[in-house]
């Protein structure tokens, strides 16, 4: 006993070894590009004044992109993963590639300084530094509630940690009128619009595909038929999704291209939704073909057809990292750009060019975040809320391009971690209420069952006391009062195990309430605990200025 405690002994020592190994060259490699960007930016601002604080910044815009890497990034890939669509190797490859290109192509050239406008810059009264040293708390607030979030597995959205960020900074820098409260109330509905949006479309396409493929007898003939129309619909859904978040940044310069669209300087959604029935009607032909082909090798399982989804998934996966990083990018560069541009300007603007390499540090930040910490969250986001196979990870996906697209049109702000998860929970509690509703008639039929050992019991118990109560007792009344004290152990036992059956069937839970409590609760504080920190490291900035 005692040489087997120490081999498991050693062999924690090992494991932990092995661990703090791993973590130390995360470390190593996270260090070495935050110190780079420092080292870079500091040499090549030299001749600027205040460009210590512009290498200071590009520090925190690079600390702030590899968050927003390990945290924002899983819900893109996490269902994929989770549902074993995609390696998790795989599924960091894929995101780091498309997040970097998305930020490097349809990052844009400019950003607005403050994000969404919570904050009016006039308050700052043209005094650069006060809005330099906002902005630097701001960003450093933002990346270290969400380093803290990821240590917790708890995904949440960067956009809320960058608002409460330069909220809290700019109320430090300027006092509570500073702050634009209409829009801190926008922001605050879509931690109710956005989960919410994004689980009841989630629910509403798995029940879809369990309705038209998984519920009928034949589901290969099912299947051949309805998954070419629900891969063309979310081919649809991701370009117009694509087309209206991903490439709004860099649409005029499409349009100089294409000279035959509209003159605009974002696409319309009538354009957006002409190039995803495009894209759409040429899916459909071409899975009519495959999938009738891949249909005569299918057995008629669920887990079968679940193999029809696993492309599309990885097609969505890299879709949703090319559109986050065009557009989440701006959390990590944009109080960047706005410091370089009040640095080298010396004036306050209310939107910034963006410097090649700023775009670089938010764009191989977030992709070497992703690649250091990333595996965390993917796993929570993945597999610790609820189980996702192939379908539902796909629903997860249909719900993130088509509630962006359907927020966007009735002006509903919306955040994409929000939805993602809350896809996550839709499609976990649509499991459990089906399961429910099929259990009702077991529960019922367990309890009739029930019931009858009940009188069984009731019946033998009667007896055995009339037996016992007899004065002259035969040996055959000995004998059956032994057997009825065998039987009415055994039926003991059978009511016990009924009770126990129905109450487990009662309470089938798919989705872990634990960690349902967790996110929320993480959501709800994300914008307060961000602006407390903002507003703290923005006294300690001035304190050491002054």
């Amino acid at each position: 006993m005692g040489l087997e405690m120490i081999q498991v002994a050693k062999k924690m020592e090992k494991e932990a070894i092995k661990s703090s190994g791993i973590d130390f060259i995360r470390l190593g490699f996270a260090l070495f590009f935050m110190v780079a960007v420092l080292t870079y930016s500091f040499l090549s601002s030299g001749s600027i004044p205040n460009n210590l604080f512009l290498a200071i910044a590009a520090l925190f815009g690079a600390y702030m992109a590899m968050n927003i890497g390990a945290n924002d990034v899983a819900n893109n890939v996490g269902p994929a993963v989770g549902s074993k669509a995609l390696t998790m190797g795989g599924a960091i490859v894929i995101a780091a590639v498309f997040e970097a290109g998305g930020a490097f192509i349809a990052g844009g050239d400019v950003v607005k300084t403050i994000k969404k406008g919570i904050i009016d810059i006039n308050a700052f009264g043209g005094n650069v530094d006060p809005f330099i040293w906002a902005m630097m708390a701001a960003l450093l607030a933002a990346a270290l509630w969400l380093n803290f979030a990821t240590m917790m597995k708890a995904p949440v959205s960067t956009t809320h940690s960058i608002v409460g960020g330069v909220m809290g900074a700019g109320i430090a820098a300027a006092g509570f009128t500073i702050v634009s409260w209409g829009t801190m109330g926008k922001i605050a509905a879509s931690w109710v619009i956005s989960p919410v949006l994004g689980g009841v479309i989630a629910a509403i396409f798995l029940y879809a595909i369990k309705k038209t493929i998984v519920f009928k007898k034949d589901k290969v003939a099912a299947a051949r038929k309805w998954v070419p129309i629900f891969v063309a619909i979310m081919s649809w859904a991701f370009v117009t999704y694509l087309t209206l978040k991903g490439l709004k940044k860099i649409w005029p310069s499409i349009v100089d291209v294409l000279v035959f669209l509209p003159d605009a300087k974002q696409p319309s959604f009538l354009i957006a939704s002409i190039f995803g029935l495009i894209v759409a009607g040429v899916v459909y032909i071409i899975l009519r073909k495959t999938v009738g082909n891949r249909a005569t090798n299918l057995h008629n399982t669920r887990d079968s057809i679940n193999l029809l989804f696993t492309v599309p998934l990885i097609f969505a996966a890299a879709l949703l990292s090319f559109a986050h990083g065009a557009n989440d990018v701006a959390n990590a560069i944009g109080p960047l750009a706005a410091i370089n541009d009040a640095v080298v300007t010396g004036d306050i603007s209310a939107k910034a060019g963006i410097p090649l390499w700023v775009m670089a540090v938010g764009a191989l930040g977030i992709a070497l975040g992703l690649a250091l910490y990333g595996p965390k969250l993917i796993k929570t986001v993945g597999s610790e809320i609820t189980e996702l196979d192939q379908m539902r990870a796909f629903s997860v996906a249909m719900a993130a391009s088509i509630t962006v697209i359907i927020a966007s049109q009735l002006g509903l702000p919306v955040s994409s971690t929000h939805i993602a998860i809350g896809g996550i929970f839709g499609v976990g509690f649509l499991r459990e209420y089906l399961a429910s509703t099929g259990q009702v008639e077991t529960i019922y039929k367990e309890e009739i069952n029930l019931e009858d050992e009940k009188k069984v019991l009731k019946a033998y118990n009667n007896e055995l006391k009339t037996l016992e109560d007899k004065v002259d007792k035969t040996k055959a009344d000995y004998e059956r009062i032994v057997d009825l004290y065998k039987l009415i152990d055994e039926e003991e036992m059978k009511i016990k195990a009924s009770k126990k059956h129905i109450k487990s069937v009662a309470k089938v839970k798919y989705v872990k309430r634990d960690a349902v409590k967790k996110i929320i609760a993480a959501w709800v504080i994300t914008v307060p605990a961000a602006a407390v920190l903002a507003a703290a490291i923005f006294f300690m900035i001035k304190g050491m200025v002054l």
